[in-house]
C-alpha cells in the first residue's frame, strides 16, 4: 500500500494496488487542479483590484482571446480525463470483464435487509440436496479466486466490501457475475451500499477469509454428513 493512500482500510485483494493507484491518479490530478484554479482566480483578485489613483482600464473584447480563456483549460481537462481513462481502463477491464479460473463459485441473493449466501455443496452444483444457505456469512478461502453470482429478490441492492475494493449493483431478475480473490485472513464487513428501504443501514454480511487448513476444516464441518 502505497503512503499515500494510508487513509483508505487496508487492502486485502489481488486488485485493490491497482484499483488504489487510479483513486490516487485521480485524487491528485483533481487536487492539483484545484490548487492551480484557486491560484489564478486569487492572481487576479490581486493583480487587478481597486487601488487609490488608479483608474479602471477598458480592454476591447478579442474573440480569439476570450475564447482562449475557455477553450485551453478545456483542452487540458480533456486531456487529463483521456489519461485517467487510459490508466483505469485495464483495470476495469480485470475487475469486471475477466473472470479468472476458480474451482469456488457461490450465490448471493439480496433481500430486505440481509444476504443469503448459498454453496452448491461437494457436487459444485446449485439446486441440488447439498446446497447449503447462510445468512451474511460468507466464507472463502485466502488465495484462491472466488466467483460469486449475485441476484435480488425485491429491489437495487449493492455488495460492498471496503477492504477488497470490490462493490457490485444487484439488480432484480439478473444473475451479475463477480469475483474476488483475497490475500489476508481474517472478518470483514459487507454492507449494503444502495439505498434499498428503511432498514438499509442494518444491512450487511461478513466476509470470513480462511486459511486452506481452516477453510477445508469449516467446509468438512457444514457438510459432515454429505
Amino acid at each position: 500500500m502505497l503512503n499515500w493512500m494510508r487513509w483508505l482500510p487496508e487492502n486485502v485483494s489481488t486488485y485493490g494496488g491497482e484499483i488504489d493507484a487510479v483513486i490516487a491518479l485521480i485524487y491528485y490530478v483533481t487536487l492539483a487542479w484545484f490548487f492551480l484554479t484557486l491560484g489564478v482566480f486569487g492572481f487576479f483578485l490581486i493583480r487587478y483590484r481597486r487601488r487609490d489613483g488608479r483608474r479602471a482600464t477598458y480592454v476591447a473584447g478579442e474573440r480569439l482571446r476570450e475564447a482562449a480563456w475557455i477553450l485551453v483549460p478545456v483542452a487540458v481537462v480533456l486531456v487529463l480525463d483521456f489519461w485517467i481513462d487510459l490508466r483505469g481502463g485495464p483495470v476495469w477491464a480485470k475487475v469486471k470483464t475477466t473472470m479468472p479460473p476458480t474451482e469456488l463459485t457461490i450465490q448471493v441473493t439480496a433481500k430486505q435487509f440481509n444476504w443469503e449466501i448459498l454453496y452448491p455443496g461437494p457436487d459444485g452444483k446449485f439446486g441440488t440436496e447439498d446446497d447449503r444457505q447462510f445468512d451474511n456469512e460468507l466464507h472463502v478461502p485466502v488465495g484462491k479466486p472466488v466467483r460469486l453470482v449475485l441476484k435480488s429478490k425485491d429491489v437495487i441492492h449493492s455488495l460492498f466490501s471496503p477492504n477488497l475494493r470490490f462493490k457490485q449493483d444487484i439488480v432484480p431478475g439478473r444473475a451479475i457475475p463477480a469475483w474476488f480473490e483475497a490475500t489476508k485472513p481474517g472478518k470483514y464487513e459487507l454492507p449494503c451500499a444502495e439505498l434499498c428501504g428503511f432498514g438499509h443501514s442494518g444491512m450487511k454480511a461478513w466476509l470470513y477469509v480462511h486459511s486452506p487448513e481452516e477453510y477445508q476444516k469449516w467446509v468438512n464441518e457444514q457438510w459432515a454428513s454429505s
